[in-house]
């Protein structure tokens, strides 16, 4: 405990005789985080948002015309219980519509009672065992006479996987990159304090001192920064996330049947790797920094 106490004190007091460069190193740290912090909430959430759709993949909405008869709507029931793959359907009336709509603004359901009249077409909801079916029937049944139109999501689950698959690899990219800039400016700004120590660390070595006693109030120094970074970032970054949640509105995310990820829940998570990635650069950037004036 006291040989804790001894780095910590030394690495604190360094901090007080460079205040100018740690600080920098603090803020170049933070913005490296808050980027990596943005490139994770949109990964998250476009993943999330995929995941939510792609469970709807094995429905197919076909929207009848209005005016259509009974007898033309079960031409059409019959023609979709023909078509391979099909799992079962169901008819949704206009009635049905509505109620399911008043359901998904939640709170707010209230204002389509004032509707003079009932907006939402009849339709039929074609359950299929897999995606292959779900393509075909979507296909077949935009054809058919007497439909109006169709909600396949088939395709915008394939963009929502190319947008992740972009987000993913250019989040790597930007953490690879930055990560390394981060160690480089951590291992100057130790390698600054260690100047300003050199025959300090010199007398230390002399007087039979290990490497790891004079390494540790750097190494601690780095640590330091790492944390603060991680924690500023992560305040930063969820400050960030709640106003833009703010400006999209709770209710519109709602009645579009939008899931975002809790700002809670992302800042909980983000801070804990906020904090691995902080402490692993300044060590990693304290280490480099010393090495050569201990190998002397």
């Amino acid at each position: 405990m006291s040989r804790a106490g001894y780095n910590l004190k030394q690495a604190f007091s360094q901090m007080g005789r460079n205040k100018g460069m740690y600080f920098t190193s603090v803020l170049a740290i933070t913005a490296m985080m808050l980027i990596l912090g943005l490139f994770f909430v949109a990964f998250l959430n476009v993943n999330l948002f995929a995941a939510t759709i792609e469970k709807d993949y094995n429905v197919i909405q076909i929207y009848l015309k209005e005016g259509n008869t009974p007898e033309q709507n079960q031409v059409i029931e019959a023609a979709l219980q023909q078509s391979p793959g099909i799992d079962h359907i169901t008819y949704v009336t206009k009635e049905d519509a509505l109620q399911s709509l008043k359901v998904r603004w939640g709170d707010n359901g209230y204002l389509l009672d004032n509707l003079p009249e009932n907006p939402l077409p009849e339709s039929f909801n074609v359950y299929v065992k897999d995606k292959d079916s779900a393509h075909a029937l979507a296909e077949a049944a935009a054809a058919m006479e007497g439909v109006d139109d169709i909600a396949y999501y088939q395709d915008t689950i394939d963009k929502l996987a190319q947008i992740s698959h972009f987000i993913e690899v250019g989040s790597l990219i930007a953490m690879g990159f930055l990560v390394i800039v981060s160690i480089i400016i951590v291992a100057n700004t130790i390698k600054l304090t260690v100047f300003n120590r050199e025959k300090e660390i010199g007398i230390m070595k002399y007087l039979g001192a290990t490497d790891w006693f004079v390494r540790a109030p750097f190494i601690w120094g780095g640590i330091i920064i790492g944390m603060l970074s991680a924690g500023i970032a992560t305040g930063l970054t969820y400050l960030i996330y709640k106003k833009i949640i703010g400006i999209i509105g709770t209710d519109v995310v709602r009645i579009l049947s939008v899931t975002v990820v809790p700002a809670e829940y992302l800042t909980i998570n983000l801070l804990i790797i906020f904090m691995c990635i902080g402490v692993s650069i300044g060590i990693c950037g304290s280490i480099i920094s010393i090495r050569r004036f201990l190998d002397r």
